[in-house]
């Protein structure tokens, strides 16, 4: 009888631990194979996150853009724009644009030099009175390849959008050239978050008197 009774006690510890043996070798309900293989993906050798796609703020010109020598037909002077820009003149004033971004070129006879004074004193009131919201206006004397020139940054509104009635905050930079009484304002602007320092430089550097 003892000896019946010791099998049963074998069989029923070995019914019990090849139970615990099945219950561990299937897979866990908490595993996450694609999580687990997407891991060891993101760690093989040369593995890597795709650049994200290059976007030009609203106003910035693209660094890809050509420019090409304007001069007016009375001559003078030349300055390069951007190629494929609309233009228009009218009186002694010529207008480059596209899109958000505006160039204009004002000719007038002068019997001095401008100075920051002077500009201070007569075209600041009379930004004034033509931009809407002016603000900000600050004159500094600065050099450019053609030699000194006044320099009158600002901000203001811009004509509302003929479609979306928008209006956007434009920041713009007003040069004055001099030269044997002979004066030229050269006015950029563009919204003010957009950076076009190099290309408002391209242009001011070019301006050459003739």
């Amino acid at each position: 009888m003892k000896h019946g009774s010791t099998l049963a006690v074998a069989a029923l510890v070995l019914t019990a631990a090849v139970s615990a043996g099945c219950s561990n070798s299937g897979p866990s309900h908490n595993a996450e194979p694609g999580n687990s293989v997407s891991a060891a993906r993101s760690h093989l050798p040369g593995a890597h996150t795709p650049a994200p796609t290059e976007t030009n703020p609203p106003g910035d010109i693209p660094d890809n853009q050509a420019f090409v020598v304007y001069q007016p037909p009375a001559g003078g002077f030349t300055v390069k724009v951007p190629e494929g820009w609309a233009h228009s003149a009218q009186g002694g004033t010529t207008v480059f644009t596209d899109k958000l971004n505006r160039i204009e070129i004002a000719t007038a006879g002068a019997a001095t030099a401008p100075t920051v004074q002077s500009v201070n004193a007569q075209t600041v009131p009379a930004l004034r009175q033509r931009v809407a919201n002016f603000a900000a206006p600050t004159a500094s004397q600065v050099t450019r390849h053609a030699g000194t020139a006044v320099l009158l940054t600002y901000q203001g509104d811009s004509s509302p959008d003929p479609v979306t009635n928008k209006v956007i905050r434009d920041g713009f930079e007003r040069y004055a050239f001099f030269h044997q009484g002979r004066e030229v304002d050269l006015t950029l602007s563009g919204p003010v978050h957009a950076d076009n320092v190099d290309p408002w430089r391209l242009v001011t550097d070019s301006f050459t008197w003739q």
